[in-house]
């Protein structure tokens, strides 16, 4: 019923509109003639050419070269993508900016039976980063061979920012939510970040920024969406490559990793093994003033030893022309030793007199082995684009820890007490959805969509502390809990072209949460919520003007959008952290609904400019509060505080590549107004960040290059907590040897070792400011050995080539 409402209410209008466009249309047009060509210039006879319009995917025409490859296209001006097939040879696909007179083309296909025999690899030329609809997408490829692993890829992104606890942004101070081919992961950012440091750097094909989601993405999405989309087979006969690296800080990383794909033509698939070690520290030095002559101060210093593994297949089925089936499945292990020591101290500020001196020593080995397995199936309904997608997922992760913790006080007496426990936790997540996309008369698509996800959580937690050569079941930290969450969403959108390139797409989302969690150990603290919500997305997007043959591309974007507490922030239990401070959750925390607005503008596919404001109500953020039994107590918790708008500005630049040196370059400003209340009193602040970022690639001759990347954050916010000026410069060079097939790749990460803060937090009672660093500053080596055929596809120039006469 709303699909058919949707079509025919403009049916009159879109009519009139679509008569006056075709008439432009043959008025305007022009002969374009085209020739197909072979390697050695020879005629490809009877190739089939099919035209698309690049902003929606249209079909505009479609048909078959004669025996001397030759044939001829009438086409008003714009960008198409051409793609050509024919027998014994690769398939072509060639955007095309043309300008609207006559003139002639020439396609050149590369000859298959060519590849078949040999064993190269092409460089690729295509931009770092290029705009595709309301997505940006960078190419992983020249950071790849200077990575130990998929998450130092995304450290290395330009305009991405991953902080200490591997949260990662985009535009605003809202964390993005992370993807893995498409799909949510529902895990916390440690835990993702914990995947993508297992991932070979090699194993990523791009990665999506998408920073205002469409009604397709769930609605979560607040601070945006990161796709890490991992690689599959490549087009023709069998293709891998055995990565291995060694990186040295303080500590040190080791891996290993080995792909395959393979491709015969209606199965592809794809196999990937990584191992490695990984070892760091994390160090947080703290004074927290709690009383006019009182300071406590600690020093925390966390090393995180860890072995892991990572195994993942793909396999991918075309039954026939009409579909295609996908499965695949991964097993990521973890096995980590974490060892903390926190010095703490009481001191009067006025004599320096220490009243109080103790130490924590926290040993925790644990084990995490996380299970993922998925099934899709796309049904092709005709040669525009028209499809329908099904896909089903499942996520499985267990994990056990055991913990042992002693505290030793020299001032005022000298007492040791310990403890130990153990925490096993089993988290399922399983996702159904359905995606109908129809490319319909009129240049409209239509889009829609059902899905369910089920998420379960069960944790079972046991402490026990030593009294006298006594082991006694601790009370205060031992529990029990049971989560479980279910989200049912209908979304609806469309997209209509008008004129040559003006592009509307909206739409919206409906989404049913129901949310139910008990504690069983050590009292019964259960909750229920149940709430429907609606998310409506406008997209416009419109060609300005062309600058030296490149269009210049403007979009308009708005997006509504909502942040869920999680069960950990519901929670009330009390969890123990040290002996001066514990956490909670509050089971009153109401979810946030974030308003995003956004203008941005590109030239030839890579964004250049843009400016947003990100409009936030009922914002819940970790804050700490101060213990009411005793002053030098605290506990962090999660409230809703108030509301902010957060205004943003995005600058970026860049040669293009292609030659012997290319660069990108950019900066970011935010500006946050905030109006709420911390501990029942009003607050208020307007805080700026100031954010650069820069990557560069220089060509040493045929057989090496040198890149430069690196990041610069100026007096920098993370929720409460106002950062100090901070930022990292990375170097590396490479060598290829043995035909090019092995790369050797040397490196330095954080050269300077600036990639580390101060901290400032001054809000209601609290007061402190600290310091934080890691295991930022590395030299390393990376070997990539590349076998069989690895032929990449030549979107080299896509979008770039005009026509000559």
């Amino acid at each position: 019923m709303f699909p058919t409402m949707l079509i025919n209410l403009p049916c009159t209008k879109l009519s009139l509109l679509a008569l006056c466009c075709l008439f432009a249309t043959i008025v305007f047009s022009q002969q374009i003639q085209i020739k197909v060509t072979g390697p050695a210039n020879e005629p490809v006879p009877f190739a089939s050419i099919i035209v698309k319009n690049r902003f929606d995917s249209s079909l505009v025409a479609s048909k078959t070269a004669d025996s001397s490859g030759y044939v001829s296209f009438a086409l008003a001006a714009g960008q198409y993508l051409f793609s050509v097939s024919a027998v014994n040879y690769l398939p072509l696909n060639k955007g095309i900016t043309f300008n609207g007179t006559s003139t002639r083309l020439a396609l050149n296909m590369e000859s298959a039976v060519k590849a078949l025999e040999s064993v190269t690899v092409t460089t690729s030329r295509r931009p770092l980063m290029r705009q595709e609809d309301d997505k940006t997408v960078m190419d992983p490829e020249p950071i790849a061979a200077t990575s130990a692993s998929g998450y130092e890829i995304i450290e290395k992104t330009p305009g991405l920012f991953v902080d200490q606890d591997g949260n990662i942004y985009i535009s605003s101070m809202t964390p993005a939510s992370v993807q893995i081919n498409g799909r949510d992961m529902r895990m916390s950012a440690a835990d993702i970040a914990t995947i993508l440091k297992n991932l070979p750097p090699n194993a990523i094909a791009k990665i999506e920024i998408v920073r205002s989601p469409s009604a397709k993405y769930e609605a979560t999405a607040s601070g945006g969406i990161v796709n890490v989309v991992l690689k599959k087979g490549v087009k023709i006969g069998m293709t891998g490559s055995i990565t291995a690296g060694v990186q040295q800080g303080r500590y040190g990383n080791q891996f290993l990793g080995f792909t395959l794909n393979n491709n015969n033509g209606k199965t592809s698939s794809s196999f990937t093994l990584n191992a490695g070690r990984r070892d760091s520290y994390d160090q947080i030095v703290t004074d927290r003033f709690f009383a006019p002559d009182s300071v406590l101060k600690q020093n925390a210093f966390t090393r995180y030893p860890g072995n892991n593994a990572y195994t993942s297949y793909e396999l991918t089925v075309e039954l026939n022309k009409k579909w295609q089936i996908t499965g695949d499945a991964s097993l990521n292990y973890n096995n980590n030793r974490t060892r903390s020591e926190n010095r703490n101290d009481i001191s009067k500020i006025s004599t320096a007199q220490n009243l109080s001196s103790s130490l924590n020593l926290v040993n925790n080995n644990g084990n995490n082995l996380s299970v993922s397995a998925g099934l899709e199936s796309k049904y092709k309904i005709d040669s525009t684009g028209s499809e329908w997608t099904n896909g089903l997922f499942l996520i499985r992760t267990d994990t056990k820890s055991d913990q042992a913790f002693s505290t030793s006080y020299t001032l005022p007496v000298a007492t040791v007490t310990a403890g130990d426990g153990n925490v096993n936790s089993h988290r399922t997540y399983f996702r159904a959805r359905t995606d109908l996309k129809l490319k319909l008369r009129n240049r409209f698509t239509f889009e829609t969509g059902l899905q369910s996800a089920i998420y379960g959580y069960e944790n079972a937690t046991a402490y026990f502390r030593g009294t006298g050569g006594s082991r006694i079941k601790d009370a205060s930290r031992t529990n029990t809990f049971r989560y479980n969450e279910a989200i049912n969403s209908l979304y609806v959108q469309g997209a209509q072209t008008l004129g040559k390139d003006f592009v509307i797409k909206f739409g919206t989302r409906v989404e049913n949460t129901n949310m139910m969690g008990r504690q069983v150990v050590p009292g019964d603290t259960s909750f229920n919520i149940h709430r429907t919500d609606l998310f409506p997305f406008v997209y416009l997007s419109k060609n300005l003007v062309s600058i030296a043959g490149y269009p210049m591309r403007a979009y308009l974007i708005y997006r509504r959008s909502i942040s869920r507490p999680s069960y950990d922030q519901l929670n009330p239990f009390r969890r123990y952290v040290d002996e001066y401070l514990t956490e909670t959750g509050n089971p009153g925390l109401r979810p946030q609904f974030t308003g995003n607005y956004e203008a941005n503008i590109s030239v030839n596919e890579q964004p250049i400019l843009a400016i947003g404001l990100n409009d936030t109500k009922d914002i819940f953020t970790n804050v700490v509060y101060q213990s009411d039994t005793s002053q030098s107590m605290a506990y962090r918790t999660y409230d809703n505080l108030g509301k902010s708008k957060e205004w943003y500005f995005r600058a970026m630049g860049a040669l293009p590549p292609g030659g012997k040196y290319f660069f990108v370059a950019g900066a970011q400003y935010n500006h946050n107004d905030y109006q709420g209340l911390y501990e029942n009193k009003p607050l208020a602040f307007k805080r700026g960040t100031w954010t650069f970022f820069t990557y560069h690639s220089l060509k040493l001759g045929k057989k090496s290059v040198a890149t430069l990347n690196g990041f610069l954050r100026l007096k920098g916010q993370q929720q409460f907590y106002e950062l100090g000026s901070f930022g990292a410069l990375h170097a590396s060079v490479n060598r290829k040897f043995m035909k090019d097939k092995l790369i050797v790749t040397l490196s330095v990460n954080d050269i300077f070792y600036t990639n580390k803060n101060d901290f400032t937090i001054k809000q209601g009672s609290v007061n402190a400011n600290g310091s934080r660093m890691g295991d930022t500053r590395r030299v390393g080596i990376n070997f990539r050995y590349n076998f069989g055929i690895r032929k990449k596809e030549e979107n080299n120039e896509m979008y770039n080539a005009v026509p000559g006469n």
